[in-house]
């Protein structure tokens, strides 16, 4: 039965501007030449359709039109993998420590051309704000295009001329040093590009782009979700949310995970531009994430919401996260991968992974694990790890270093914190991707990292709490129903009756909101109203401040994520 009321395209209204579709609105408000326009954005676009498309239109307005490719100012191949591989994890076949420097490091930005005098010349390509011009124009696509032309094999990464990319360097090289460019010209772009439809370019002028921004920093908003596949995924999303319906799966969905999440602007489906959520962040870092956050985790969002589907799938691998320090000195990233699950949906019988044994044999369990990987022998991985009744609406947490998976048959809202490509598989089932390949498992990274003091009855006593009350009202209570010293997040629970409105204060932090029973819930500010579905995710930026959260019919539960202030 498909719940009612959940939108897959939530949308805001732009502020003080419109989206324009077509390149004849822009091309028409360029200045006279002689003019250098550059056109910045990722290297994963069609840039050749978009570079026809645009000069076309540019000859209606300028004498002469010449084009400049950053890509022949980029380093030699060689030279980009030799600038962007790390003593850390110089041949490991699926990471590669986080990119660190700048695109400028990766191309030659000494010499210029000049404009014709009576033309203009369009330097275009990743890096082409950092060549003199006039005008700045970024054109961008969401990172889920380029992932599947990677897996799909049509697409190369950052300064690759030949060859087929990989999405190891997509991910860990490419994303990072494009997202650093990005964010540093958001102040400065004169115009943003959405290329989704490349026959039908939509746009947003910079100032418009900018005052929305800062309007969406000071109100609560959701990110576009996405779902895509797995082998194990399963098909919750399309049967209840009507998402993908056509999909082989809706195994992950992308609720708000920050480097990822995109906010979609516009009138309508038809004139609408889709920005990073990441973007919102980076200029109004204070506003959205608060002032001790922000001063803890720079412009990093540090929680993100996710779901795992696995109803009609299968299991997911057995894996735990890195530890701390481990995560920092190899893999490049600040703050590690803590998570909890939060179970949603389940039906008799099913199980969480959570855990070792009381006095396991690691050493039995490193044998059994390698000889899956490399001899592919299974091999019962309850002997090792502890499987735990999928109790609906039970949190279960899940600190760096711990073994876990869920079960088939759940509905996991995971939430957690926002490094998401480490999972350090100790098993997987010896399950096999769409070309019939063993998919990948990582025994030596994740034995590095295990966690052995998570273990026996401590398992059960410490990540899988009982709730605490915090606060009570007329109509509605509050829990606290997971929290961790390590775990630099805590998670709560709402319960509101149908007439029942419950006061909240952001406290200088933000928070994130999903509603996990229920027909939904209103969000009051001060100016604004903002309605939220069973399964829907909300942000309230720290700049909210006084809030209420309203019950929309029947008994309603929503979970709340924040950073609690020290």
């Amino acid at each position: 039965m498909r719940v009612p009321g959940y939108d897959a395209s939530p949308r805001y209204l732009p502020v003080g501007g419109r989206v324009d579709t077509g390149w004849d609105g822009p091309v028409a408000a360029l200045p006279p030449g002689p003019l250098i326009l550059a056109v910045d954005g990722p290297g994963l676009l069609d840039w050749r359709r978009l570079l026809d498309d645009l000069t076309a239109g540019l000859r209606m307005s300028y004498a002469e039109v010449r084009v400049a490719d950053t890509y022949e100012r980029f380093a030699a191949w060689e030279t980009v993998v030799e600038l962007t591989t790390s003593a850390e994890l110089p041949d490991d076949p699926d990471f590669v420590r986080l990119a660190e420097g700048s695109l400028a490091d990766l191309l030659d930005t000494t010499d210029s051309s000049e404009p014709p005098a009576d033309g203009v010349l369009v330097v275009h390509g990743p890096g082409a704000a950092l060549l003199p011009h006039d005008v700045l124009w970024y054109v961008d696509r969401p990172k889920r295009y380029a992932e599947a032309a990677i897996t799909t094999g049509g697409g190369r990464n950052l300064g690759q001329r030949s060859g087929q990319g990989t999405t190891r360097r997509l991910f860990y090289v490419d994303w990072p040093l494009l997202d650093r460019h990005r964010d540093g010209l958001l102040a400065a772009v004169d115009r943003w590009f959405d290329v989704q439809d490349p026959a039908r370019p939509a746009s947003l002028d910079g100032d418009v782009l900018r005052r929305t921004a800062a309007d969406l920093a000071c109100r609560p908003f959701r990110t576009r979700p996405f779902f895509n596949s797995t082998s194990w995924g399963g098909h919750w999303a399309q049967r209840e949310l009507g998402i993908n319906p056509d999909s082989p799966s809706t195994a992950l969905g992308y609720e708000l995970i920050a480097p990822e999440s995109g906010v979609l602007l516009g009138e309508s489906a038809d004139a609408q531009v889709e920005i990073p959520f990441a973007a919102v962040v980076a200029l109004h870092p204070e506003e959205v994430l608060g002032t001790d956050v922000h001063r803890r985790f720079g412009t990093s969002f540090p929680v993100r919401f996710d779901y795992l589907d696995t109803v009609g799938g299968g299991s997911l691998s057995v894996h735990c996260h890195p530890q701390p320090e481990y995560m920092a000195r190899v893999f490049g990233w600040p703050y590690t991968q803590h998570e909890t699950y939060y179970v949603m949906e389940t039906s008799g019988g099913r199980s969480i992974y959570l855990g070792l044994h009381e006095d396991v044999d690691v050493a039995a369990f490193n044998a059994e694990a390698h000889a899956a990987a490399h001899d592919h022998v299974p091999f019962e991985i309850t002997d090792h790890v502890q499987e735990h009744p999928a109790t609906a609406h039970q949190l279960y947490l899940v600190p760096a270093g711990t073994p876990h998976g869920s079960g088939e048959g759940n509905v996991v809202l995971e939430i957690s914190a926002t490094p998401y490509l480490y999972s350090l598989r100790f098993y997987d089932w010896l399950r096999r991707d769409a070309a019939g390949r063993q998919r990948p498992v990582h025994v030596d990274h994740a034995f590095r990292n295990l966690d052995t003091t998570r273990q026996g009855k401590a398992v059960q006593e410490q990540l899988i709490q009982d709730p605490r009350p915090l606060r009570v009202g007329d109509g509605w209570s509050d829990e606290l129903i997971g929290m961790l010293p390590e775990m630099f997040f805590e998670v709560r629970r709402l319960a509101l009756r149908a007439d029942a409105q419950a006061p909240q204060e952001t406290a200088g932090s933000f928070h994130v909101w999903t509603v996990v029973e229920g027909a939904g819930a209103t969000f009051r500010t001060g100016t604004h109203t903002h309605r939220l579905a069973y399964a829907e995710t909300l942000v309230v930026p720290a700049a909210v401040g006084s809030y209420a959260v309203a019950g929309a019919g029947g008994q309603v539960r929503l979970v709340q994520a924040l950073v609690p202030r020290p």
